[in-house]
């Protein structure tokens, strides 16, 4: 039984679509950052650096104490390795998934995060910002939408690269880009979404977060560390 700390951001989500495609069993427990709930000691017990999703593991491989562990793609890892499903065991695979997977844990994810922030969260529109991420987001889609043109998905078979990946672009639009500029891109995001596992996550996101609505600016201050 796997407990996982969640919240429906594009990092959280990547979790959900793991444990519903390898059908592990799970626990929610909602962590909502816009209640400043990631800075609960309890949680910071598991997650120090304040950030959702964050698992604990009842079951560990090795029969010992229940294992914790935050970071994402360290998640996605270590999921896969206790499941043996969808990271290659062979080395050139592995790390060709690997590769990926950091990838998106470095550019893809922190680049796409700055064009969120700039462009719906800033408290001052700075255009040099928005311009500035919205093109490095376009930079990074036409990188993965090359990587796409000769395979189907970004490691060959579908992997922890592409769980992490696919959430990040589900706001393609607020992003400021158009799939239709980058088609081995749309025909890999199309072929995911409509996987029932990926659907099924994301229908737990509608559970955990029925309604949501736009941050207030007391929430604002508390999510991203703005003077008060």
């Amino acid at each position: 039984m796997i407990d996982l700390y969640y919240w429906t951001t594009p990092n959280g989500h990547k979790i959900t679509i793991f444990l519903e495609e390898a059908n592990v069993p799970y626990t929610i427990y909602p962590i909502n950052i816009s209640k400043g709930e990631q800075f609960q000691p309890e949680f910071l017990k598991i997650a120090p650096n304040n950030r959702i999703p964050a698992i604990v593991d009842r079951a560990p491989a090795d029969g010992g104490e229940p294992i914790s562990l935050f970071e994402s793609g360290a998640i996605l890892q270590y999921l896969a390795e206790k499941t043996g499903q969808f990271l290659p065991t062979d080395l050139r695979g592995k790390n060709e998934v690997l590769q990926w997977l950091y990838w998106q844990m470095g550019g893809l994810g922190p680049m796409l995060g700055q064009n969120h922030h700039f462009s719906g969260y800033a408290p001052e529109k700075i255009p040099y910002a928005i311009n500035r991420y919205v093109k490095e987001t376009s930079r990074l889609y036409g990188v993965l939408n090359q990587r796409l043109a000769d395979r189907e998905y970004v490691g060959g078979d579908y992997s922890i690269a592409d769980m992490s990946m696919y959430p990040w672009i589900v706001p393609y639009e607020k992003q400021g880009q158009n799939l239709n500029d980058f088609p081995h891109l749309q025909r890999w995001f199309d072929a995911i979404a409509a996987r029932p596992a990926v659907q099924r996550a994301y229908d737990q996101a509608k559970v955990v977060n029925p309604a949501p609505k736009p941050f207030s600016e007391e929430e604002k201050k508390l999510l991203f560390n703005l003077e008060k």
